[in-house]
């Protein structure tokens, strides 16, 4: 089943190379979507794809890459209907 969620990752997870490393995880995951920094220092993920891969990268959202330091990791059913691939914003 496709699914699309909205994950808002907490911590120290802005100037860590979390969007990149989001992205490249995504991507190995077959996953359509976009990380982006918001101004409150938080990361939003929204993440497209198969169930069990959402899942996945839920999963991975909580370590992240070594740097990061994650806190929290809120989630939203949401509708995406972007492009294909996934974006750094």
């Amino acid at each position: 089943m496709i699914i699309s969620r909205q994950f808002l990752v907490s911590g120290r997870v802005q100037g860590v190379a979390y969007r990149a490393s989001t992205r490249d995880k995504a991507i190995s995951l077959g996953l359509h979507g976009y990380a982006e920094n918001l101004p409150d220092g938080r990361v939003r993920v929204v993440a497209r794809g198969e169930e069990t891969a959402v899942e996945a990268l839920h999963d991975w959202l909580w370590q992240g890459p070594a740097m990061a330091r994650v806190s929290g990791v809120e989630i939203t059913e949401c509708e995406w209907q972007g492009d294909t691939g996934f974006a750094i914003g």
